[in-house]
This record gives C-alpha cells, sequence and structure tokens, in this order.
C-alpha cells in the first residue's frame, strides 16, 4: 500500500457516480418543497448533501477495501488499487462528514443537518459496517440511506418533514431492492467470492425474482403517490404510469428467463433500465413542479 493518494483518487473514494444520483435527487426535493429558498443558500444546501454523501462513499470504501479487492467491477478503486491509504479514506470521509453538517446546519437549517448527519451514519455504520456483510436483507434496509436525500432537500427549504418528502423517500427504498438484486443476479460470483450475502447467493435466483417483482409492483403503485397527494400533475402521473408498467413488465420477463446466460442478460438489462428509471421518474416530477407554478398546465 503506497498511500500519497492523488486527486483524482480523493475524487474517485466520494463515488462520483452515486453522488450525482444522489445530488439530482436531493434537488428535485428542494425544488418541489412548497417554499422557496435563496439561489445561493439552495447551492450551499445542494453543494453540502454532495459532500456529505460523497463522504459516506470514502468510509464505504475505508470499511470494505477487503471486498472491494475480490469483486470485479470495484477492484480499481483506490484502496485496493494501492493508491490510497486505508487511512486516508477514513480521515477524508471524517472531515467531509463533519464539514458538509455543520455548514448545512449554519446556512438553512438544523432539521436538515441533523437528518444529513443521520443518512451519513445510517449508510456509513447501520449499512455498510452492520448490515452488508450480516443478512440478505441489507440492501432492503439500508437502501434507506439512498433514499434520504430528497427528504433532507425538502427539509432545507422548509425546515420540516411531510408525507410528500416521504412519498419521494419511498419511491427510492422500494426501487433500491430490484435494482441492486439485478445487479447481483448476474455478478453472483463477485458477492460470493467476497462474502457478501446477497440475495441471489442465500435465497437463491428463483426467490430473489420473486421478490424482484414484488419490489416492481410496490414501486409502480408507490411512484403515484405524487399525484394521489397532490404535488404532481397529468405530466408526472402519465410518465410515471408508463415507465412503472416498463419497470414491472421487465421483472416479468426476468422471473420467466431460464437460468444460465439469457437470465444474466435479462438481469442486466433491468438492472441497466432501472438506472435510467428513477432519473426520468424524478425529472418527469421536477418538470410537472415547474410547468404548474407558469401555469402552463
Amino acid at each position: 500500500m503506497n498511500g500519497g493518494a492523488r486527486v483524482e483518487d480523493y475524487l474517485a473514494s466520494l463515488k462520483p457516480r452515486v453522488m450525482s444520483l444522489v445530488v439530482f435527487t436531493a434537488l428535485v426535493g428542494m425544488l418541489v418543497a412548497p417554499a422557496s429558498i435563496n439561489p445561493v443558500i439552495g447551492f450551499i444546501a445542494i453543494a453540502c448533501i454532495a459532500i456529505g454523501a460523497g463522504a459516506s462513499g470514502a468510509l464505504n470504501m475505508w470499511y470494505d477495501a477487503d471486498i472491494d479487492a475480490v469483486m470485479s467491477r470495484t477492484q480499481n478503486r483506490p484502496i485496493p488499487a494501492g493508491r490510497m491509504s486505508p487511512g486516508e479514506a477514513l480521515a477524508f470521509g471524517l472531515v467531509l462528514s463533519a464539514f458538509s453538517i455543520i455548514l448545512l446546519g449554519l446556512a438553512t437549517n438544523w432539521v436538515a443537518g441533523g437528518f444529513l448527519a443521520f443518512t451519513i451514519f445510517f449508510y456509513a455504520v447501520v449499512y455498510t459496517i452492520w448490515l452488508k456483510r450480516s443478512t440478505p436483507q441489507n440492501i432492503v434496509i439500508g437502501g434507506a440511506a439512498g433514499a434520504f436525500p430528497p427528504m433532507v432537500g425538502w427539509a432545507a427549504v422548509t425546515g420540516t418533514l411531510s408525507w410528500e418528502s416521504f412519498a419521494l423517500f419511498l419511491i427510492i427504498f422500494l426501487w433500491t431492492p430490484p435494482h441492486f438484486w439485478a445487479l447481483a443476479l448476474y455478478k453472483q460470483g463477485d458477492y460470493g467470492a467476497a462474502g457478501v450475502p446477497m440475495m441471489p447467493n442465500v435465497a437463491g435466483e428463483k426467490s430473489t425474482k420473486w421478490q424482484i417483482f414484488v419490489y416492481s409492483l410496490l414501486l409502480a403503485a408507490a411512484s403515484l403517490l405524487p399525484l394521489w397527494l397532490g404535488f404532481s400533475g397529468w405530466i408526472y402521473g402519465a410518465v410515471a404510469l408508463v415507465t412503472g408498467l416498463s419497470f414491472v413488465w421487465l421483472s416479468v420477463r426476468l422471473l420467466r428467463a431460464p437460468e444460465g446466460a439469457g437470465m444474466r442478460r435479462t438481469a442486466r438489462s433491468l438492472f441497466t433500465y432501472s438506472l435510467s428509471y428513477l432519473f426520468v421518474l424524478f425529472l418527469a416530477l421536477l418538470t410537472d413542479t415547474i410547468a404548474l407554478r407558469l401555469g402552463v398546465i
């Protein structure tokens, strides 16, 4: 282990691809909230949420360095590749965590700051240290960490939490298991070698496919909550209906796929679709909100 990480290694430890989705969902939560925020304060709030998400990623990489070294898709991360020491990642994650929490609390309110602190703790401690290696329900429970950002964005604007913000949380929470279990279905070998008890390795492919199907149905129903709660209109409703039914259809295809390479290809298709699904859904909600406020619809 050489240590002496470069700037690009520190950036990689923040898991920028994961961070981008966190930032986007938090931004949507902030913009659809029924209040306004100073643009400068809003920018600071989003930056704090991004930094907090990155800090969680760095802490995750610090603790999971042994697992990352075994799995093909993570072997080139800074720590297992020898470009960053575990101590550097830990210190980086802790400093960024404290900075983001304090700045968000001072810039907006301490409901948002405290909730960001809880989100980082949940991901780094509850999910990474406790759940990930101990239960096949790791993704189900731990998925809450990735679902909190729109609630943090909402709280940054309003200083409160609400059923509307919880609806956004629930959509991401129900999206997480089928998203990651589809990945686990075609990466079973990696998870098995690393000793991570992902659902396909513990309960088998058939059970996992059925659970993906059930969660897809729940997700399709939950995606209509913004319409039912009255903070979205027909643009979002139409997109949610079409994308939700498409998610269910892909889960049915996976359920019917025979074992082997065909099943893995179908699982990968569902995983790929799930990435765009969440972005499209939240983009539709943002578009709908802007259209409603401008009186276009």
